[in-house]
């Protein structure tokens, strides 16, 4: 077993953990939008605007006829007409607070990243050859917005759809985590950058597997919210009594269950969460001859996947509260944050980032 000889390790200078803990800052705040998101859907508040308006949509009604025109729009769409027809102005209110709270904050991250990277670049605390992976990051951002709306659609162009589709959703909250991921994994270069002589730990492909398998686990979590999967089937372990749900492949072709049949995306999502239990575990055992990141970072991979499974079985018994809910959501998303950050510490050397004259600059 090699272990990182931490007096090798390169020395940290002031403008590189700047621009490590902005990167930081930006995905707390991904974090704190898959949050509020996941808030949007609980509250059935996704469909409340009917328009995007990327610059413009930021100021939000002023006066009582703004607000009923955009009363009027919402009342245009199926979600409307058949779910929530006879709802009040205020009760409106409430739900379009949500959904825009959300857009707004989509728009404050993409200027929290776009104005500090460029005074880090132009300082030199980032490199010219770093530019395009920063640029990459934002455009990504921005791409998100778009796939958010494209996901809206869905629950607005059809005659009987009242909320979004499920597979729109899964790919909008697997951008933001794809997203999310991207940024860490930077943070991280830029926080605790590798030394030459560190080599990879003897279980960094499992690290690596156990955060994929997370990220999958997260997106399936999407289909079974898109489906309201979590409202069947309220017992655990077992499915009212089965293993697995009534009738699996009642679809046809087959392959669609896997995706629309609310009892399956539950059952798979339930297989998801012992697949990671038993890889958390192993990475437990895997870390106790580590020594420092290494080992702290895969027990707190184990702990919080405890907690996650314990959270998702409150839920599922409690027919889905909304505190609970939500919990358990961020509570992925610590877990993902844990098992990337595992990820990286047992991972071996990597390109070293600029630092040295470009990064004094910052403080020139």
């Amino acid at each position: 077993m090699t272990v990182p000889n931490t007096s090798l390790a390169p020395s940290l200078h002031p403008g590189r953990r700047a621009v490590g803990l902005w990167l930081v800052v930006i995905a707390a705040m991904i974090a704190l939008m898959v949050l509020v998101g996941g808030l949007t859907r609980l509250t059935g508040s996704g469909l409340s605007i009917t328009t995007w308006h990327p610059i413009s949509g930021v100021i939000p009604p002023l006066n009582h006829a703004a607000w009923q025109r955009e009363f009027d729009h919402y009342k245009e769409i199926p979600q409307y007409r058949l779910e929530n027809r006879g709802m009040t102005l205020a009760q409106f209110k409430g739900i379009f607070w949500w959904e825009w709270s959300h857009r707004l904050l989509g728009r404050v991250i993409g200027l929290v990243f776009l104005l500090p990277f460029l005074w880090f670049a132009w300082r030199g605390a980032i490199s010219r050859k770093e530019w395009p992976r920063m640029i990459a990051l934002f455009v990504l951002g921005g791409l998100q917005g778009l796939v958010g709306w494209w996901m809206v659609t869905s629950g607005i162009e059809t005659s009987t759809r009242v909320s979004v589709s499920q597979y729109r959703l899964a790919a909008h909250l697997g951008l933001a985590l794809f997203l999310f991921a991207a940024i860490l994994w930077t943070a991280f270069q830029y926080l605790r950058p590798k030394a030459e002589e560190e080599r990879p730990a003897p279980h960094a492909l499992l690290a690596k597997l156990v955060a994929l398998l997370v990220y999958v686990q997260m997106l399936m979590g999407a289909l079974v919210a898109g489906l309201h999967a979590g409202l069947i089937y309220e017992t655990w372990p077992s499915m009212n009594g089965r293993f697995g749900p009534e009738h699996p492949f009642f679809l046809h072709p087959w392959y669609l269950n896997f995706f629309a049949n609310p009892g399956l995306a539950q059952f798979d999502h339930r297989i998801g969460a012992y697949l990671i239990f038993l890889g958390a575990l192993a990475l437990f055992f895997a870390a106790r001859k580590q020594k420092g990141a290494r080992k702290m970072s895969a027990h707190l991979v184990f702990g919080l996947v405890l907690a996650q499974i314990s959270l998702g079985i409150a839920t599922l018994l409690n027919q889905v509260p909304i505190p609970l809910a939500a919990t358990h959501q961020i509570t992925a998303v610590a877990l993902f944050s844990a098992a990337l950050w595992h990820a990286y510490e047992t991972s071996g050397k990597r390109r070293r980032l600029a630092e040295g004259q470009s990064a004094a600059a910052l403080n020139a």
